[in-house]
């Protein structure tokens, strides 16, 4: 069988799933629509395409061993375009006799008192929510149908190297690197869990590697569970600043929202920031291991990318 693996989608988890396979030595074809290489990403072959055309997802797909869908259309473009993009790409895994391991966030389970666990029921009330439950259900029902050979696995919000748009991204990490004021989202001294997106590529290649892991979704193993305030000032101590800090509400969001569109998606999911958010992934841990990289290394690499990112000219999305 080809050892070829195809990765959709050149975003942080896209690069993050390449690296991951690149160090074992996989060949790796990267999709995106420009056929543009990241900066950086070594000892991968891009291609353009469109992943919602079937012929194509087919076509890329052929020969495949393992394909990865960590591709997505824009925040306030889901209910529409995520579906049918994840679909076809379904399709084409499917067609190749392929693996299918999908990225995915913890939406599906809504809004859920105590730790978020693999286990529990999707009782998501809002709209990107009801999205996440469909697409997962959709996933377990074709692997279930003996249509394609499926795991998927769910990170909480994400940060390191590339991450600009996670609300532990640009907005929080620019600025305290400019000796200015970082800004979060909803209640600072709640616990609230992170992932490191190296972790997150590296959980993708492991599901992809082992058959126990189909026909189920795991979560992603994260550093030790934090507050915003505590995680953001271990930024400021890497940096060697004076940590200061803001976090946005829902007023502030819901204005935000009258001008940008990702601003006003936002609001609907800030549950997860006004309780205690915290993810249970001891079940990968036992299964594959706690691939989880220390909080302090994440951090130190985080910031060391951005620093680089800085130095380039570029500024908060």
């Amino acid at each position: 069988m080809s050892n070829t693996h195809v990765v959709f989608g050149s975003g942080p988890l896209g690069q993050a799933a390449a690296r991951a396979l690149v160090k074992r030595g996989q060949a790796v074809v990267l999709v995106n629509r420009s056929g543009q290489a990241p900066a950086g990403l070594d000892g991968v072959r891009v291609v353009a395409g469109d992943a919602y055309n079937l012929e194509f997802t087919r076509q890329i797909c052929q020969g495949a061993a393992v394909v990865y869908q960590c591709a997505q259309p824009a925040y306030h473009e889901w209910a529409e375009k995520f579906p049918p993009l994840q679909a076809s790409i379904l399709e084409g895994a499917a067609s190749a006799g392929a693996k299918l391991v999908v990225g995915e966030n913890l939406y599906m389970y809504g809004e859920v008192d105590g730790p978020l666990h693999e286990g529990l029921p999707y009782a998501a009330a809002t709209r990107k929510g009801r999205v996440r439950a469909e697409m997962a259900q959709a996933l377990l029902a074709a692997h279930q149908a003996g249509r394609v050979r499926a795991a998927s696995a769910r990170a909480a919000d994400f940060y390191g190297p590339e991450v600009l748009e996670s609300s532990l991204g640009a907005r929080a990490i620019l600025p305290a690197l400019r000796g200015q004021t970082a800004s979060l989202m909803g209640a600072l001294d709640l616990p609230h869990t992170y992932t490191f997106i190296d972790d997150f590529g590296e959980a993708l290649a492991i599901l992809g590697e082992r058959d126990e892991a189909l026909g189920q979704a795991w979560h992603v193993p994260s550093p030790p569970t934090l507050t915003q305030r505590q995680l953001m000032t271990l930024f400021f101590e890497e940096i060697g600043r004076p940590a200061r800090l803001s976090a946005m509400g829902r007023l502030m969001l819901s204005l935000g929202g009258l001008f940008i569109p990702a601003a006003r998606e936002t609001v609907e999911m800030l549950y997860e920031f006004e309780k205690p958010f915290v993810v249970d992934s001891r079940r990968f841990a036992r299964a594959f291991g706690d691939i989880a990289t220390p909080q302090a290394q994440a951090v130190k690499a985080t910031v060391a990318w951005y620093r680089r990112h800085l130095a380039n000219g570029h500024s908060a999305p």
